[in-house]
């Protein structure tokens, strides 16, 4: 009882630090242990673990459909139009302009850095088999853009079963618009109190939901440290060891953008010292480095943004909700990487004109990232689609890529989600959104 007591006492973000360092160190231990015994042991421990660690990530996705539809309804409804309107416009153009800027950001440390691999081809040769599995699922990527515009508008109960975010966007802030201006134009009595009572009990369930957040931030160390082990276990630090032009590239250029980019944007627009706002968004940044999935994170930042950061809920439900599916600056950074890489290791040369249209690819294909695990990888298919690759060629990138996705994920998701946090304090600046 006395442990407990003491243990409970620790602020949760050092538990979580201290988590995911004991599963540094036990990961890599395990894995020098699996270079001595066999591969074999290293999967008999992952089999224990993995399962706590993936208890953590699905209570954290079981709970975000539901909070980014009840968000959106209740931020959406609780503005007047035409302030709903201001915000939905300052949004848009954060999460394009930094999205856009992250990508020539990207591709420009790409062209410094100019990563190559000295043994590529082997590399590429023991995950082919997984880049096969993957091409029927990214069939089609011509036309992907089409696809996104056609599947905003579906059965939007069918895509909160299937946990497919666009949809529950569009279909939540269109139900919340529409509830706001029937509020505001009936003139009948009872129409506005069932309307208002409708959006009370909407705001009602968000607080039930906040309350399981808490419930399951309480598991977050024993997450966070079955994760850490599982991942160093399997990959160990030769990770870094084969790819290390390439994560230093990538790495390099996330933390760039986390610590100088954001903090200078943060700076020049509301006047303020960035780094103490930083520093208070460390438990969603942590919590989406570790799951690796925006979405995962997003009950987390919304309670940040409204204890920590002071952002009134209105805000903060609409911004992050959305941020968490179409804000993917972390993912902006990482794709120019492997086209740079491509280009060294097949000998051609980037044109100005294709820089011009991968920087754009990559910008516009980051929204179909969709905030869950290793989703950019899915998007490298059409970005190297713009420099006509043969099927081979991008068979090797993309296995390539799978290499060292789990490594680089968990840094590009950890800047989206700040990306998404420090869009909302400046919009929150900008508009005066600060809660009393």
């Amino acid at each position: 009882m006395k442990f407990f007591n003491w243990y409970f006492r620790i602020p949760l973000i050092y538990r979580n630090l201290g988590a995911f360092v004991l599963g540094c160190l036990a990961g890599v231990i395990i894995y020098k242990l699996g270079v001595i015994r066999g591969e074999g042991f290293v999967s008999q421990i992952a089999a224990v673990l993995s399962p706590f660690g993936s208890v953590l990530v699905n209570m954290l996705k079981m709970i975000v459909i539901p909070i980014i539809f009840f968000s959106l309804i209740h931020g959406a409804a609780s503005l007047p139009t035409k302030t709903f309107g201001k915000m939905g416009i300052g949004v848009c153009a954060w999460y394009f302009f930094t999205s856009l800027y992250a990508a020539i950001f990207g591709a420009a440390i790409a062209l410094l850095f100019n990563p190559k691999l000295a043994s590529a081809n082997e590399l590429a040769g023991k995950l082919a088999v997984q880049v096969e599995s993957m091409k029927s699922s990214a069939s089609g990527s011509g036309n992907a853009f089409v696809k996104i515009i056609l599947g905003l508008f579906t059965n939007p109960f069918q895509a909160l079963a299937e946990g497919n975010f666009l949809p529950v966007i569009v279909f939540a802030i269109m139900f919340g618009l529409a509830a706001r201006i029937v509020l505001d134009s009936s003139q009948d009595e009872h129409t506005q109190k069932i309307m208002t009572d409708m959006l009370d009990l909407f705001e009602a369930f968000q607080k039930v939901i906040f309350k399981m957040i808490d419930w399951v931030m309480a598991y977050f160390p024993i997450g966070i440290f079955a994760l850490t082990t599982c991942n160093f276990a399997v990959y160990g630090v030769g990770l870094f060891q084969s790819y290390f032009q390439v994560a230093l590239c990538v790495i390099c250029g996330i933390l760039l953008m986390l610590l100088v980019c954001y903090p200078l944007v943060t700076f020049l627009i509301c006047r303020v010292n960035p780094y103490p706002i930083l520093w208070k968004l460390r438990e969603p940044i942590l919590t989406a480095f570790v799951t690796r999935s925006s979405a995962a994170a997003l009950p987390v930042s919304l309670k940040t943004a409204q204890n920590d950061l002071k952002v009134k809920g209105e805000l903060a439900n609409f911004t992050l909700s959305l941020g968490a599916t179409v804000n993917m600056d972390g993912v902006c950074i990482h794709l120019p990487v492997f086209a740079v890489l491509a280009s060294n290791l097949f000998g051609f040369s980037i044109t100005p004109m294709q820089l011009v249209v991968m920087i754009l690819c990559v910008v516009f294909a980051s929204v179909g990232a969709g905030g869950v695990p290793g989703g950019s990888i899915f998007l490298l298919f059409l970005v190297l689609d713009s420099f006509n690759l043969s099927p081979s060629q991008t068979s090797t990138i993309i296995a390539l890529a799978l290499g060292i996705n789990p490594l680089l994920d968990m840094f590009e998701t950890a800047c989206n989600v700040a990306g998404d946090n420090i869009g909302t304090f400046v919009l929150s600046h900008k508009l005066r959104f600060f809660s009393r």
